[in-house]
């Protein structure tokens, strides 16, 4: 069987010429001359027999054969990585780094568990944990930034596992005038209110969750960042009821009480980046995220429980 007449290399620098801007940028990325960059490209265009680029002014773009040709060029050059990523971890048995993205909603004590077990068991392994909110998570898997994640949005070519349910409750300090309405808390008085919001950590593919209804709302990097505006006293806001829990049994913090029983919740999904390529240490850190995701769920109180330990605090 004949073999391919185009090397991996070309497709790699006809995709650094367009995802570049240039021939000279391309050069500067690849460690190259730009001498080296042309030649390639050309000699690829000659093995192929067709244009795949023109110049239009100082940039090349990509002609509608190249743009086809280098869709399937950008799949070809990722496995290859991937392959090679593989080979590294069958001959060390055990990757270097485990790379994990975690939702900020997730529950702290959770990871905190797995980390604990995965600690003495990990054989040298280092452990990246990064904190995402609302599509973050999901922005890693698509950059291949992680290899493994919780995430509330599972992306499409991908497969997510559910883990838990969490559950959110409206709370503000018990001295906020939402409180002091002596009455049910109507959509117009949010309204009117402060409301304190965590943004989407992606770059990218961000968006919005919950009720918004707000006409002023304070946006915050963090859960942690909201919890100290309102314990401050400042706005009311949307929490994860195991987040809220401790708060409202002290007494710091009490749940609105809303004349509809409007109750935001989403599932939480594990997902792995690339379930092929996953090595050993990475498949052991996602057990320990099942195994205590598992006994967390069974004793978490429900957003109706909240309200009345909220009730009994008055």
């Amino acid at each position: 069987m004949r073999g391919p007449r185009v090397t991996l290399d070309q497709w790699r620098t006809l995709q650094a010429v367009i995802d570049c801007g240039g021939y000279a940028q391309a050069a500067e990325f690849l460690h190259k001359s730009q001498s080296s960059v042309s030649y390639t490209v050309a000699k690829l265009q000659e093995q192929l027999g067709m244009e795949l680029l023109v110049i239009e002014g100082r940039k090349a773009v990509l002609t509608q054969a190249g743009e086809a040709l280098l869709r399937r060029a950008r799949q070809l050059v990722d496995q290859a990585v991937d392959l090679e990523k593989l080979a590294a971890s069958l001959e060390q048995g055990w990757e270097p780094e485990v790379r994990l993205a975690i939702d900020g909603a997730f529950p702290t004590p959770v990871v905190i568990d797995a980390c604990k077990s995965f600690a003495p068991q990990s054989q040298g392994c280092r452990l990246l944990l990064r904190e995402e909110i609302l599509s973050g998570a999901e922005e890693a898997l698509i950059e291949k930034k992680v290899d493994l994640a919780i995430t509330g949005w599972v992306p499409p070519g991908f497969m997510g596992e559910r883990l838990l349910d969490i559950h959110f409750i409206a709370l503000a300090h018990p001295q906020h005038p939402l409180h002091q309405l002596g009455r049910k808390i109507l959509q117009q008085d949010l309204a009117g209110s402060i409301q304190v919001v965590v943004k989407d950590s992606a770059q990218k593919r961000t968006r919005d969750s919950g009720w918004l209804g707000a006409e002023q709302r304070w946006t915050v990097s963090s859960v942690s960042s909201a919890i100290n505006l309102l314990i401050n006293g400042l706005g009311f806001a949307w929490m994860p009821t195991h987040v809220a829990h401790q708060y409202i049994i002290d007494g710091t913090l009490k749940p609105l009480d809303l004349d509809i029983d409007y109750e935001k919740h989403f599932s939480l999904y594990l997902v792995f980046s690339q379930p092929d390529f996953a090595g050993p240490a990475t498949r052991m850190m996602a057990q320990l995220i099942r195994d205590y995701s598992r006994r967390y769920a069974d004793g978490q109180p429900s957003c109706a429980d909240l309200r009345n330990q909220g009730c009994e605090n008055q």
